[in-house]
């Protein structure tokens, strides 16, 4: 793998007077899938608010490409080349899908272009003038994955992408993963489908009560079943 990408230290985090994050600490290297486990609740999806700066306030240390980002603010933060998918997708209801599509600013000049877009989500192409309220579940998480490509981002953070989304969908949004890794593209899931991150993922996070309590290799994987279905029932 290449050089280390994001490295995040002691990072605390707090919703008004609710401290969610509790020193979590996880290093991702250019290149790499890597996925946040754990039941609901226990700070993935937090964690990668907090890495955004989505949060009501944030201490300790998040490197973005050697850049120490903990005090900026969360438009600056995104220019440092991080793309964010949220659960909620948040898809435009009065724009149609290429509106959509259109709508976020390019970081850079690496950003895909609607064509390569297409070949990766050819649904996107025949979907194009449908507003956000005609699409299907799956072709809003597609969307929502699509947006963040053009922007130029390399880093991308991926918040339940599957949730919810038929087997077919899910397949293919696997597919895509391991296109956009092939491409150089770095990815950290937030996974509530173990079937749907495991194979994917380079290195694994374990989560509970906003604290990193385990992390192993992919390689690791079939030995630490046990602890897995000790942590996440799986």
């Amino acid at each position: 793998m290449g050089q280390v990408l994001l490295e995040v230290k002691d990072l605390q985090a707090w919703y008004g007077e609710s401290h969610i994050l509790h020193g979590v600490e996880l290093t991702v290297r250019e290149g790499e899938v890597v996925t946040l486990l754990g039941r609901n609740g226990a700070g993935r999806t937090t964690t990668l608010r907090a890495i955004m700066g989505l949060v009501g306030a944030r201490e300790g240390s998040v490197r973005v490409a050697g850049t120490e980002s903990i005090r900026l603010a969360p438009h600056r933060i995104a220019r440092l080349g991080i793309g964010y998918c949220p659960e909620e997708r948040g898809i435009f209801a009065s724009l149609s899908a290429l509106e959509n599509l259109l709508l976020p600013p390019k970081l850079n000049s690496q950003g895909m272009d609607v064509e390569e877009i297409y070949a990766m989500f050819p649904n996107l192409e025949e979907r194009a003038a449908s507003p956000g309220t005609r699409l299907s579940g799956g072709e809003q998480q597609m969307l929502a994955v699509a947006r963040i490509l053009r922007t130029g981002a390399k880093l991308l953070l991926l918040d339940e992408i599957s949730e919810g989304l038929a087997p077919v969908i899910v397949q293919k949004l696997g597919e895509v993963i391991r296109m956009l890794k092939a491409k150089g593209f770095t990815v950290v899931l937030v996974e509530q489908n173990f079937r749907f991150a495991a194979p994917l993922a380079d290195r694994f996070y374990v989560m509970e009560h906003g604290r990193v309590v385990e992390r192993f290799e992919q390689s690791e994987l079939t030995q630490r079943m046990g602890m897995l279905h000790e942590f996440l029932g799986v």
